[in-house]
């Protein structure tokens, strides 16, 4: 642990703050246990879809995402934390991105577009919504109607849980938090060794 801290002091001081809080986003050897193209794939993504990256953090999935949306998609990275945000236009711009669209949301309201996004997408940032199940249900104006909403949370434990507490929350809270929302769970991936990963889409009504 002793180690780690240093790294992490050494890391500030070299890179300044928007880059230690990426460091701090992603850790060590990330892509070993996100798989991420598997999550991308099992995802569905299409090209010409809207993609919500919600707590977009230093932009992990922002910039996979954009590579599948294609010219004719587009994706929205959002995150409360302005270092992150300014982080991610100048990577957007860097990166020849034109199709990344970066907000700077509020804690109660990500500030999203009605009713465009695909697939509103989630990891590591459940556990800091406040009111979820209130959060949730406004969520869903800014869904297309057949749009979905995937979790990916950290499982408790962990080395990011053990350095800065509880950052994760158990799989069966986020399914009846999200059904009392309005959602119906419509696949649990198990294949993340760290993570739950989950997806929903918008309950429908009963005429």
């Amino acid at each position: 642990m002793k180690t780690l801290f240093l790294i992490l002091i050494f890391t500030f001081l070299c890179s300044g703050c928007a880059s230690f809080k990426k460091f701090g986003y992603e850790g060590f050897n990330r892509d070993k246990w996100q798989h991420p193209d598997k999550v991308i794939e099992s995802l569905k993504i299409s090209p010409g879809d809207y993609v919500t990256d919600l707590g977009a953090g230093g932009g992990y999935f922002t910039f996979k995402f954009a590579d599948v949306v294609g010219d004719n998609g587009k994706v929205f990275a959002v995150d409360v934390d302005e270092d992150m945000t300014e982080f991610l236009r100048a990577e957007a711009v860097k990166q020849g991105f034109a199709k990344v669209e970066v907000i700077l949301g509020e804690f109660g309201d990500p500030l999203l577009p009605d009713s465009v996004s695909n697939i509103i997408f989630m990891c590591n940032t459940y556990h800091h919504i406040q009111g979820r199940v209130d959060y949730f249900s406004r969520l869903k104006a800014d869904l297309q109607s057949e749009g979905r909403v995937a979790v990916v949370e950290l499982r408790p434990g962990g080395w990011i849980g053990r350095l800065f507490g509880s950052h994760w929350t158990k799989k069966e809270a986020i399914i009846s938090e999200m059904e009392a929302a309005g959602y119906s769970l419509i696949a649990d991936h198990d294949y993340l060794p760290k993570q739950h990963f989950v997806v929903f889409s918008m309950m429908r009504e009963i005429p």
